[in-house]
């Protein structure tokens, strides 16, 4: 397999232990490229500079021989300065507890702290990186994903696309923050909760009830029938503009009822219009149980990671 003609050169992959490096760079690798893991900093430039015979992906993280965040920011924005050269850094992000469950699954040590407890190294590493989460190109929360989840994100990017804009529609409580890299994003705490319904509240948007219950607003018609309008307007100008993709998120308190009845809607309406879209409730995905992994710097298989 070789990748799409609009593939970036060269792919860096970075973020913290645990969030799923080595995933992507095995998907990367499903998808044509060539990859390589901790490979020294020093290096890369010379690799870049003698030209590259195929589409390259490199694995970038603490156990480095020569890493540090001045040194990743500079080895980026050289590569950015080389006309010759389409780089994009990734990172992938992930929440604390989920990293340290991870780890606690796995009974690996923490690379940065190999003799203490693993939270303690999960908050050093997620402080000591967090600048490089703002010069990414692309960053993929892992927080709520399992392995199979990942490998779908790593093809929806870096896969062959057809020239296709696919769209994510997500869920999630205001109770845990916004999920991070959502392009759009939709507060529908306004709308009746069937929290208060005690017939409803075991319930998720999913069901018809609930969702009965919340297109019932006297608020919800016009509301979703401008926002459906809008998405489905944006659309074309998006994939006209080039982009390969959009999250959007629907927000509610506790990312159960409104919000998921909203995701779970809006992505029937997008697949009806004929857009390829994906859907995904953070909160209910939190629910499921995590099945060990295969080490630290990979993620759980077979079940949610967070």
């Amino acid at each position: 397999m070789t990748p799409p003609p609009d593939s970036p050169d060269l792919i860096l992959v970075t973020g913290p232990s645990g969030a799923g490096r080595t995933t992507a760079i095995r998907a990367l690798e499903d998808q044509g490229f060539e990859v390589i893991d901790n490979l020294p900093l020093s290096m890369v430039t010379r690799m870049v500079g003698d030209g590259l015979d195929r589409p390259l992906a490199l694995s970038l993280d603490v156990r480095n021989r020569d890493f540090s965040v001045e040194a990743v920011a500079d080895l980026v924005a050289e590569l950015r300065a080389d006309p010759g050269v389409t780089v994009r850094l990734l990172y992938l992000d992930c929440d604390a507890d989920a990293l340290v469950r991870r780890f606690s699954e796995t009974r690996r040590r923490h690379p940065l702290a190999p003799s203490e407890d693993a939270e303690l190294g999960v908050a050093r590493e997620l402080e000591l990186l967090a600048p490089l989460a703002d010069l990414a190109d692309l960053l993929i929360d892992t927080s709520a994903l399992n392995v199979h989840d990942l490998k779908s994100e790593m093809a929806r990017y870096f896969g062959r696309r057809e020239d296709r804009l696919a769209v994510s529609v997500q869920s999630f409580s205001y109770k845990r923050g916004l999920p991070r890299g959502l392009d759009m994003v939709f507060d529908v705490r306004f709308l009746r909760n069937p929290h208060w319904v005690p017939d409803l509240r075991r319930g998720t948007g999913r069901d018809a009830a609930v969702r009965d219950h919340v297109t019932g607003d006297p608020h919800f018609a016009p509301f979703y029938a401008r926002v459906e309008e809008l998405i489905l307007s944006l659309l074309p100008a998006y994939r006209d503009e080039g982009r390969a993709h959009l999250a959007i998120g629907f927000g509610c308190t506790g990312g159960r009822h409104r919000s998921v009845a909203l995701t779970e809607m809006l992505a029937e309406s997008l697949a009806a219009a004929g857009w390829q879209v994906s859907k995904r409730h953070r909160e209910l995905d939190r629910r499921a149980t995590a099945v060990p992994g295969s080490g630290p710097g990979d993620m759980a298989h077979g079940g949610s990671a967070a």
